[in-house]
């Protein structure tokens, strides 16, 4: 098999347009990859070091009752709190509606996709408060700008990001023979959360070669790794556990704990050959098969080694492999996939999104997510969304898609096109003849493009 202009597309991209011709090679899906991000400055998401300023002004706030209770000025700060909160809220019911904007209307679709795979890979969600809703900024800020560069450079910005540090409880791991353990009658304890996953999430993977001694070792190093939200990340050495620390077998740190210890282990983890197949393999399953072959996995996996982690090269092994190409048991679209395609092949226009109140986002786009099984930017643990077709087509999930696909399209757009046109629009011209017959059937525009968007054929890749 070889380059197919509309399985790339549909596979690697975020679905046909009729707007956007499909790529015409690898070569251009890389070339716009690697150039301006043009999707983002025309639906631009709040950045982290913007959205920082929200919690620093709900700390304010919150600080401000704290020292003033049973005061008029502490009720005026609990309202202005609710007040943050609530806008947080709304910007981040705005910024749904500009990732799948920018799904609709991309030209380079790739990176759409990578960004969600990536923001995945490294999931980290809020708790509490204002920060419940810094996922979106996240990914602005840690993995967009990386998403074509060296994986070490993409592995630290994440890690070492308030959102992973708060998310993974970091910011109060405290070394047991630090100084600040030392002035404390309970010091703080020693967490292990991200250097676990570290480990067996973002870089060597689960069955890969570390010990229990490795994760214990580099959550030591880890120490001092905090954030607070006036400056974001930061070290304090007085957090940080005394001497060097070995993980995998080398050395890090010593007589001065620093940041530096932090990326010096990061880049060796990244350089690992088990780094090199676990993200390779994790790659090759989501863009292609649950089960991948082993050509195509070793493939990037050599890519990857070759280069230094340059995830441009891994990408472009991927894609100039003929097994990426194979047309059997193609992946089922994830929830947000098929709502983004859908939108992209019905050419929605932004102001029909960009008009939404926050109920109307809710009820049209958040609260289908959930019952189709992905809630928007809230997975169930570090780990991320399940891969596996099977996660995604239950009868609920399966319900969900259809009373989406037959109630909201003719809401954001109501001038529906011709369903009789719209089958090769969406699905191309290979479209079973089983959705031409079910198109032309159809008693009206809405149920027909329905019908289209719930077949099986529209469900994958």
């Amino acid at each position: 098999m070889s380059f197919d202009p509309i399985l790339a597309e549909i596979r690697f991209g975020c679905g046909l347009s009729p707007r956007h011709a499909p790529p015409r090679g690898a070569p251009e899906m890389l070339a716009r990859l690697t150039g301006p991000d043009e999707a983002a400055a025309r639906f631009p998401i709040e950045g982290f070091p913007e959205f920082r300023q929200r919690m620093v002004a709900a700390e304010a706030a919150r600080r401000t009752r704290r020292q003033n209770r049973g005061t008029d000025l502490a009720e005026q700060a609990r309202k202005e709190r609710n007040r943050i909160n609530q806008a947080a809220r709304k910007a981040a019911a705005r910024w749904l509606g500009m990732h799948l904007l920018r799904r609709a209307h991309a030209r380079d679709g790739l990176r759409e996709r990578l960004a969600a795979f990536w923001a995945d890979h490294f999931t980290t969600r809020g708790k509490a408060g204002v920060i419940r809703r810094g996922t979106a900024p996240f990914v602005e800020s840690a993995i967009r700008p990386h998403l074509s560069g060296r994986f070490a450079d993409l592995l630290f910005a994440a890690v070492t990001h308030p959102m992973m540090l708060h998310y993974l409880d970091q910011a109060n791991s405290m070394g047991p023979n630090s100084e600040k353990a030392g002035r404390m009658a309970r010091p703080g304890g020693l967490n292990e959360n991200l250097a676990r996953e570290v480990l067996e999430l973002h870089t060597l993977g689960a069955d890969s070669p570390y010990a229990q001694a490795d994760v214990r070792e580099l959550a030591e190093l880890f120490t001092g790794l905090t954030w607070q939200a006036e400056i974001g990340a930061k070290f304090r050495k007085d957090h940080a556990e005394p001497g060097a620390e070995t993980v995998l077998g080398r050395s890090y740190g010593g007589d001065t704990p620093s940041m530096a210890d932090i990326r010096a282990v990061l880049e060796d983890l990244a350089a690992h050959p088990a780094t090199a197949r676990h993200i390779a393999r994790k790659l090759a399953v989501h863009f292609v098969s649950d089960t991948p072959s082993e050509a195509l996995v070793g493939a990037m996996q050599a890519a990857y080694a070759e280069s230094g982690g340059m995830l441009v090269r891994v990408y472009a092994a991927m894609l100039d492999h003929p097994d990426a190409w194979e047309r059997r048991a193609p992946n089922v679209r994830q929830p947000v996939d098929f709502i983004g395609a859908a939108l992209r092949a019905l050419e929605v226009p932004p102001d029909a999104i960009l008009a939404l109140e926050e109920r109307e986002t809710q009820a049209r786009l958040m609260h289908p997510l959930a019952l189709m099984g992905q809630p928007w930017q809230q997975p169930d643990g570090p780990d991320g969304w399940p891969e596996a077709d099977g996660d995604w087509i239950t009868p609920q999930g399966v319900a969900a898609r259809l009373q989406w696909a037959m109630a909201v399209p003719a809401v954001l757009r109501p001038d529906l096109p011709d369903p009789r046109g719209f089958v090769e629009v969406a699905l191309g011209p290979g479209a079973p003849e089983a959705v031409h017959r079910a198109a032309r059937a159809a008693e009206n525009r809405w149920e027909g493009v329905g019908v289209v968007l719930a077949s099986p054929a529209f469900q994958r890749m």
